[in-house]
């Protein structure tokens, strides 16, 4: 009964999904900012190589399955970020792949270079597909797609972003050109939405060798539902993050095309973060659905692994990089 109500479930996100589809979820992108907002890219000040792997409602056939790469670093003597992000997602029977491009001019606030505000853009290509060899119907009058259908468009981000020592803000908007392509393009296909990203947090010391990192994320679908996520981390001598966030789904406006009795799906996440070398983070997160899907999957496992080549040769000189918090 499970495996069918499952599969039910599933089977009616992905009919939702031939309309409009949503951002992948990420539970680690506080580890790194690229992912959710382009005017990141080079805030750590090293070439930085970031990857994520997420594998969401374990124990439901079809679940959500993620990845993304990002590559990003400084130029310009710290002025201009670059970086590049590789991302794939797969629900169901459809798929999203895409790579992009960014760019971010970071502008000094202080003579240190300590504070900055960064204004970023991302171009690049989204394709997006469904095969309809995975859909099986329960009523004949349902027609699903035949065969393996894509649709390849071009898409932009743009994003703003503020950090110092302490605190850190950003605003972004993905999808920009992808939500606004022909609907001929996405006849049984997916369709990108535009998607907001509104987020801010602050480093609080509690002695020399433990800080508090309380930080939230309000993510916007305008024409979807709406979520806010509360992170609270505890950072060991700049070593070891650990910590959790909550997701939970609000109402910041009136949504005339939003479904009536959609219900939010709330989660819990713990997560941790280790420096085994200075130059590698590994970190892993658990997501425990609070919720219709509470008792129909065995959570969300998500996996990140970093490496700063930068470091490396700042290591090889007998420099030590200013940690970055956020």
């Amino acid at each position: 009964m499970k495996k069918i109500l499952a599969l039910t479930v599933l089977f009616l996100l992905a009919a939702r999904a031939t309309f409009a589809q949503q951002d992948a979820q990420y539970s680690q992108y506080m580890f790194n900012g690229i992912y959710i907002n382009p005017a990141y890219a080079g805030y750590k000040e090293v070439l930085n190589i970031h990857s994520y792997y997420r594998a969401q409602w374990t124990g439901m056939e079809g679940a959500p399955r993620s990845f993304s790469v990002a590559v990003d670093g400084v130029t310009n003597d710290g002025n201009v970020g670059m970086g590049v992000q590789v991302s794939g997602d797969k629900l169901g029977a459809q798929s999203t792949q895409s790579v992009y491009a960014s760019y971010a001019y970071r502008i000094r606030l202080n003579e240190e270079g300590t504070s900055r505000l960064s204004l970023g853009l991302s171009g690049g290509l989204v394709q997006a597909g469904i095969d309809g060899n995975l859909l099986n119907t329960l009523e004949p009058e349902t027609h699903a797609p035949v065969g393996k259908q894509t649709s390849v468009v071009p898409d932009a981000r743009a994003g703003i972003h503020y950090a110092s020592e302490r605190f850190f803000a950003g605003l972004s908007a993905s999808n920009i050109l992808a939500s606004r392509m022909s609907k001929a393009k996405f006849v049984n296909i997916p369709q990108p939405r535009m998607h907001f990203y509104l987020t801010g947090g602050m480093v609080l010391p509690v002695n020399e060798n433990i800080y508090f990192r309380p930080s939230f994320l309000v993510k916007d679908d305008p024409g979807g539902p709406s979520s806010l996520d509360i992170n609270a981390f505890l950072i060991f001598q700049d070593k070891i993050w650990v910590g959790g966030s909550y997701r939970s789904g609000v109402k910041l406006y009136e949504k005339p095309n939003l479904q009536l009795n959609i219900k939010s799906q709330n989660a819990a996440v713990a997560a941790v973060e280790i420096f085994p070398l200075p130059e590698l983070r590994i970190g892993y997160a658990y997501d425990f659905a609070v919720g219709a899907l509470q008792s129909y999957n065995n959570g969300s496992h998500e996996i990140s692994v970093a490496f700063s080549l930068s470091q490396v040769a700042a290591k090889a000189k007998g420099l030590v990089a200013c940690p970055k918090f956020f």
